[in-house]
């Protein structure tokens, strides 16, 4: 029987609670103190410390939904199940049961739970290497489990592994990682040849889609390169609930559920086009997944622009107006309905408090820009005579073309573009950005690196600081560190002078060579608030917390690490000072 994404939520929080499994709050879409990624990717990431042993107050096991957005998607949409904004329906064991309770237990939710048939569930598993055997413990559950021998699947390190920086021999020291099981599901759809002669689990055709991922987090990488099996081991699953909602509901295609559709219907009665003509279809699908992050994006705050994440949701909403304009539709004209159903399809979940007047014009400017940014690009399009793959590039990458467009002028000109060298031009970019970010994310957080433990427990000085000169109004707005430095953005309607920054500085600096002493305590939330400690107010936090105490100057809710005491902070200098926004401001110091 059909089922909506509220109900489909509570049967998952109904079965693991049954299962003395805590729920976790989902954490923000734009990670704190995670310098390593622009996004949050998967529900397990901010639990990282967890896997390698440090203990969560809310116990060993542990379940949640978790917003989540993967860049690196973004030219994959269009097809029936890919999308950059996703939830991850998660839960983890933290060094308490494994491979075979696990297995157990979320085929049990598929097939008793969600009524999901069996016989259309294949799975994969880990083949094993010279480092690592064979995962024989989850083929031999998975076959007492009723999944018959010719639905089991054997994948290499590149199919069936997982660990952050991917294979074994690409893992740093010290990273763990392990085998995983994915559960596929059949839709028993026609292949398609063009992805090659036979159809199994891993083929692009559509017809299998993945709804889950069990990792079973047992090695270490040693120092000598070997992998050394975990005291802890762990398990963490991953499910998209928009995929699993698609099965439920026997519909192969996920942008014709409740999460999506309300937004096709607005774009086929925009363009006066329907969705099920081919030459539309991946149009709308972009569109509405395009739009439904960007959407998610303000909420917190962001806004486009030409660095990390608002340079992310730039690309999103352009792509967009390129699309919309492609069927038809005028993108400021249809945006205030599109941002309009997303709130009201998430409201009682994420947007309970969310006014489509905040959304708008944050989306809508940006719209506003790119078009005369368009207007300018079909003028130096009038200029060129004759079009390559380099100058195609660069019309993408300087006015935001993407490349059928300009395939699309050209043609009527006669010409076609090489789309080797397109690819060629499109890869030496996306490799100086990769080389750009590793060297900006160097030692981040999820790494612990000594330097940016020292940042970051810099930023709870900077933090109360900040409160001492400001007083009550300033509150946390973010913050990003690497190996390098700090940033911090604050709120506060009275605009910091420059006296102001040189004298929270000073008060930082004093509290360093002071030498307090770092400590924490695990509390009810509620008395966490109750005594003063600081929060991120866009951050849910369980009922059980860590409060952070830097003697008696500063308490603050947060995950950790910090170091043991500021004297090993050593001196900060904040060298620049700039307002972002609307009563919004930025400090960067080292």
């Amino acid at each position: 029987m059909p089922i909506n994404h509220l109900e489909l939520r509570k049967k998952w929080s109904d079965f693991w609670k049954k299962r003395n499994h805590e729920e976790i709050p989902s954490t923000t879409l734009i990670p704190l103190d995670d310098p390593t990624t622009l996004f949050t990717s998967a529900g397990m990431q901010p639990l990282i410390p967890y896997l390698t042993g440090q203990t969560h107050p809310q116990g060993k096991r542990l379940f949640n939904i978790q917003p989540s957005f993967r860049s690196q998607d973004i030219e994959e949409i269009g097809d029936n199940r890919h999308t950059t904004f996703f939830e991850m329906m998660g839960n983890w064991s933290l060094g308490d049961y494994f491979k075979d309770e696990q297995l157990t237990w979320i085929l049990q939710f598929l097939t008793e739970n969600l009524g999901i048939s069996k016989e259309k569930l294949h799975v994969t598993v880990f083949k094993g290497n010279k480092q690592v055997p064979k995962d024989t413990v989850s083929i031999e559950t998975w076959k007492s489990l009723g999944i018959d021998q010719s639905r089991i699947y054997e994948y290499d390190v590149f199919k069936n592994w997982w660990s952050r920086s991917g294979p074994p021999e690409k893992m740093p020291i010290g990273e763990i990682g392990g085998p995983d099981s994915e559960i596929f599901y059949d839709f028993g759809t026609a292949h398609d040849p063009k992805f090659g002669e036979k159809c199994h689990p891993n083929c692009d055709c559509g017809r299998f889609i993945e709804i889950g991922n069990s990792v079973f987090i047992q090695y270490q990488k040693a120092v000598d390169g070997s992998l050394i099996e975990l005291p802890q081991k762990n398990v963490d699953f991953g499910g998209g609930l928009e995929r699993i909602m698609a099965v439920v509901n026997n519909q192969p295609d996920i942008f014709k559920t409740g999460l999506y559709w309300p937004m096709i219907e607005i774009l086929e009665s925009a363009s006066g086009k329907k969705y099920e003509d081919e030459s539309t279809k991946k149009s709308m699908r972009i569109i509405s997944d395009h739009i439904k992050a960007a959407v998610f994006m303000a909420n917190e705050g962001l806004t486009p622009g030409n660095k990390q994440q608002g340079y992310v949701m730039r690309r999103l909403i352009r792509r967009a107006v390129i699309k919309m304009n492609m069927i038809g539709i005028n993108a400021n004209k249809v945006l205030p309905k599109l941002v309009q159903s997303i709130i009201s399809i998430y409201e009682t979940v994420y947007l309970a408090k969310t006014k489509w007047s905040n959304i708008y014009p944050i989306i809508g400017s940006e719209i506003d820009t790119f078009e005369k940014s368009l207007t300018r690009g079909f003028k130096e399009i009038n200029k060129i005579s004759k079009v390559d793959g380099k100058i195609a590039f660069n019309l993408y990458q300087t006015y935001g073309f993407p490349l059928e467009i300009t395939e699309e002028i050209f043609r009527e000109k006669g010409q076609l573009i090489d789309k080797q060298e397109f690819s060629a031009e499109f890869e030496k970019h996306k490799n100086l950005s990769r080389t750009a970010s590793s060297g900006m994310f160097k030692g981040g957080l999820a790494d612990q690196s000594d330097q940016v433990i020292r940042y970051h427990t810099a930023t709870h000085l900077l933090h109360q600081a900040l409160f001492d000169v400001l007083k009550s109004d300033v509150r946390q707005e973010g913050s990003n560190i690497t190996g390098e430095r700090l940033r911090f953005d604050f709120h506060s309607t009275a605009k910091p002078s420059d006296q102001n920054i040189k004298l929270i500085e000073d008060i930082v600096n004093k509290k360093i060579s002071t030498g307090l002493a770092v400590r924490y305590e695990e509390m009810p939330k509620d008395k966490a608030i109750q005594i003063g400690a600081k929060a991120f107010f866009k951050q849910k936090y369980p009922d059980i917390v860590k409060v952070y105490f830097i003697e008696n100057y500063s308490k603050e809710l947060c995950g950790g690490p910090h170091v043991k005491n500021t004297a090993e902070i050593k001196q900060i200098s904040i060298y620049k000072f700039e307002k972002i926004g609307s009563d919004l401001y930025r400090i960067y110091a080292k």
